[in-house]
């Protein structure tokens, strides 16, 4: 098999293929949980060019936009069917007020973003604009409520101005601000990463202001948003522990936050491009660590939320290298590699693994920060790996999940670090038919993989490939290409499908 860069490639698997050491059986007749489609949510924070220039134009902008949302930007995230998006933070969110953030835009206070960069904070995007960029999308909507810097009274004020369709006072307001309904608000959050930015408290201290916070912030009757917790990050559970014990009402989820550093050490992380293998494997083996985080939390509520009433949500995730040299510290602005995108699918496949409770994720974020789908400079723009893989996984939204076995895979192994070559997931879309992803973290070796449809036969798949020639391929304004999915088809022999995953591949196919 040969890659062509810059180009479509139809990979074509025949009858007759040699079958493959590692064996992949799907189960139809045993359907799992159904993949919250918001396990493909999206994380918009104010951060660098996140919003500001990087979505957020404003509509005086020569930028063609919607309601000054850059359109280009709106068409290509469109594309990815986003279902969900978390705003305004984040660590911003806990010294955000919303009341800064509504009225004519030329009357709201400038203030300085004191978490990300120390930069002049316009409050030109706030809730009305939000909520536009979320009905442009089609999108649900995750409010993060300031725990930290704000009140109860705060977040209950702001509840009422989203949601009520009164003639109280705050909704009058939201009218004369522009918005005659209410908004519809699907999530809201009591706080952020409160072990850290959001307060530096300890669960117990934190379970008691969220008890309290939760039963004084309301809604009317059929309008009630979801209820979530700030829960714990990396292997700590004792968030979800005390969270799962103590709280008994007004809690559908508890987040959960964990970032894949390829050194592992926070102060230096690790280049996003230009790195060596043995970077590449250490990010293999440190995002394929969640599972057992969320292995050991989903224990937990198990044990105090035997009805399965909670979620257990992780609103951030994603990859964190050294920012690129010559920005901005403080905006964490990144390159996204082909590294990114396996990254991506790796987790993708685990999140459905765990359908039953992880209902949501979150990844961080959706333009310019981190592990984004978009990259923009002034007026251009460009999709990056990540952006593909999200694009492939589309069909997994709102699919059901099927059992997958895999048996004889190997090892992809550099020094004394190993990880399994091939992870995959299966799944029966809305649409009925049957998807498959597979992935293979060996950067060097292509695998073949021999999938069987237990009780019934393989005739041939259809899909897509997403590949490169080096670890660190990435797209730039210049070569906004160099990363693509390109076509992928595979024929059966004997009810068998032999598909050859390629080294540092990803495939995403309907099985038929």
């Amino acid at each position: 098999m040969s890659i062509i860069r810059n180009s479509i490639l139809a990979i074509t698997m025949v009858s007759g293929a040699a079958w493959g050491q590692v064996s992949v059986t799907i189960d139809p007749a045993k359907p799992g949980p159904v993949i919250n489609k918001n396990v493909y949510g999206q994380f918009a924070e104010h951060l660098g060019t996140g919003i500001y220039e990087g979505m957020w134009v404003g509509p005086d902008s020569k930028q063609p936009n919607t309601k000054g949302w850059r359109n280009d930007v709106l068409g290509a995230l469109k594309e990815l069917k986003v279902p969900l998006v978390r705003w305004p933070g984040g660590c911003f969110a806990d010294e955000y007020h919303w009341r800064e953030g509504i009225g004519p835009r030329g009357e709201r206070p400038v203030k300085v973003n004191t978490m990300w960069g120390g930069v002049a904070e316009t409050n030109a995007v706030g809730t009305h604009e939000f909520f536009d960029l979320a009905e442009l999308l089609g999108a649900d909507t995750y409010v993060n409520g300031n725990l930290g810097t704000g009140s109860n009274q705060e977040m209950a004020e702001w509840m009422e101005y989203m949601t009520s369709d009164t003639k109280s006072t705050l909704a009058e307001l939201r009218r004369k601000n522009g918005r005659d309904k209410p908004f519809k608000v699907d999530f809201f959050a009591v706080g952020n990463e409160a072990w850290g930015c959001g307060g530096d408290m300890t669960p117990a201290h934190y379970t008691n202001l969220y008890k309290t916070a939760a039963s004084f912030i309301k809604a009317p009757h059929g309008a009630r948003p979801k209820f979530i917790a700030s829960g714990g990050n990396d292997h700590d559970s004792k968030w979800t522990e005390t969270l799962s014990r103590e709280v008994k009402n007004n809690m559908d989820g508890i987040s959960f936050h964990y970032y894949t550093i390829p050194t592992g050490k926070w102060d230096v992380k690790g280049a996003a491009t230009g790195f060596p293998e043995t970077e590449w494997i250490s990010t293999m083996k440190n995002t394929l660590a969640i599972d057992g985080m969320i292995r050991s939390n989903v224990k937990i509520l198990d044990k105090n939320d035997p009805t399965k009433k909670v979620g257990f949500m992780v609103d951030e995730w994603g990859t964190w290298y050294d920012v690129e040299k010559g920005t901005n510290a403080g905006f964490l602005y990144q390159q996204n590699s082909l590294r990114d995108a396996v990254v991506a699918a790796l987790n993708f496949n685990i999140f459905h693994a765990h359908a039953e409770r992880v209902r949501m994720t979150n990844i961080a974020q959706m333009v310019n920060v981190l592990q984004a789908m978009i990259l923009t400079d002034k007026d251009k723009m460009l999709l990056t790996p990540t952006y593909h893989a999200y694009r492939m996984y589309v069909p997994f939204q709102d699919a059901t999940s099927l059992p997958v076995s895999i048996k004889g895979n190997v090892n992809y192994s550099l020094g004394k670090v190993s990880v399994p070559q091939v992870s995959a997931s299966a799944a029966r879309g809305k649409d009925g038919k049957m998807y498959l992803a597979l992935v293979n973290t060996n950067p060097n070796k292509d695998v073949d993989v021999t999938v069987n449809v237990a009780g019934g036969a393989a005739k041939a798949a259809q899909g897509s490939v997403l590949t490169a020639p080096a670890m660190d391929a990435h797209n730039t304004f210049a070569a906004p290409d160099n990363v693509k999915p390109a076509a992928f088809s595979a024929q059966a022999a004997g009810g068998k499908l032999s598909v050859k995953v390629p080294a540092k591949g990803v495939v995403v196919v309907n099985v038929e």
